[in-house]
């Protein structure tokens, strides 16, 4: 038996445990990294806690999932071109002999290509974690940036208060946000944040959804101009159906807005740098790795927790 790490394993929809996993063999491109920080996502971690993820290329129980880390490489191999001690975002790991990993990065040691590490400021400690919701707001952004950017975002977590700020700092203008939570509506951000209900706007031409709202085209149309866009950037378990007269009266465009890319991550880490992109706010909890069970619950279902985060430091 090689190396092993502990790490969060789905059993199964609905059964989580803690425990040790074998980790691949590096190869020279690899770096192996200390976990100290992981993010759980209430997207696509959440559909896969749950059993409704679509069919998915690598999807199958058991699992390691994991795609927001944060942790320091302690080896390198020779092709690697990464110094030992080097603080590093993790937006998954190679994986596990033993288990699945999708996107394996829930664990306390990975084994990670050093060409997926995004090398970081060493005083930068658990709100790294949010790089990749960042990377994936300049990804939408840049999505309809031949169009204009967003005024309408509907959904106020995590994803959609980076998108409204990412939204200001590059184009700086203030978009409206919707949100029916009233828990995420509560607070003052520099952009209006409406229940949908509140809204007598009539004339959108940008709509940016990040709710995962399958029938979220019914909900704005009435609420867009003629020839308007709606970027769907959220994750759909269900398909997306709408009523399709009002969509016709107007016609709309439907964008879709899917992962990251590398340019994105810079545009992100730019602007988070240049001291234009605030990460500050959107984590709200957080919780000591062998608390996992408790903590992707209340992820799960506590409409205040924007962004909850694994502690593996004393793994």
């Amino acid at each position: 038996m090689g190396a092993t790490s502990t790490a969060v394993v789905f059993e199964q929809p609905g059964q989580m445990s803690l425990r040790p996993v074998e980790l691949p063999e590096p190869h020279s491109t690899d770096c192996v990294v200390e976990v100290h920080w992981t993010g759980i996502s209430t997207g696509t971690e959440r559909l896969l806690w749950d059993g409704r993820m679509p069919s998915f290329p690598g999807l199958a129980y058991p699992l390691v999932p994991g795609y927001e880390s944060v942790g320091t490489v302690v080896a390198c191999g020779a092709d690697t071109g990464l110094d030992i001690g080097q603080r590093v975002f993790v937006p998954g790991s190679r994986g596990f002999t033993n288990v699945r990993g999708l996107f394996g990065g829930a664990a306390r040691s990975l084994v990670v290509p050093a060409q997926r590490l995004v090398q970081l400021p060493v005083e930068m400690e658990s709100t790294g974690v949010l790089l990749a919701l960042a990377a994936t707001a300049c990804h939408a952004v840049r999505r309809i940036e031949d169009l204009g950017p967003p005024e309408l975002i509907v959904g106020h977590g995590a994803l959609g208060r980076l998108l409204a700020r990412v939204t200001e700092a590059r184009y700086q203008v203030t978009p409206t946000v919707w949100e029916t939570a009233v828990e995420r509506r509560e607070g003052s951000f520099g952009y209006p944040v409406l229940h949908p209900e509140e809204d007598d706007k009539r004339d959108y031409r940008r709509i940016c959804d990040v709710s995962g709202t399958a029938t979220i085209i019914d909900q704005v149309v009435h609420h867009l101009t003629k020839h308007a866009t709606v970027l769907l950037a959220g994750f759909y378990a269900a398909p997306i159906e709408f009523n399709f007269p009002a969509a016709f009266m107007r016609e709309i465009d439907v964008r879709i807005s899917a992962e990251w890319q590398p340019e994105d991550m810079e545009t992100a880490m730019a602007l988070v740098s240049g001291g234009d992109l605030s990460l500050s706010g959107i984590i709200t909890h957080d919780q000591p790795f062998d608390s996992a069970q408790n903590a992707y619950q209340q992820a799960f279902s506590d409409p205040r927790c924007l962004k909850m985060v694994l502690d593996w430091r004393n793994a």
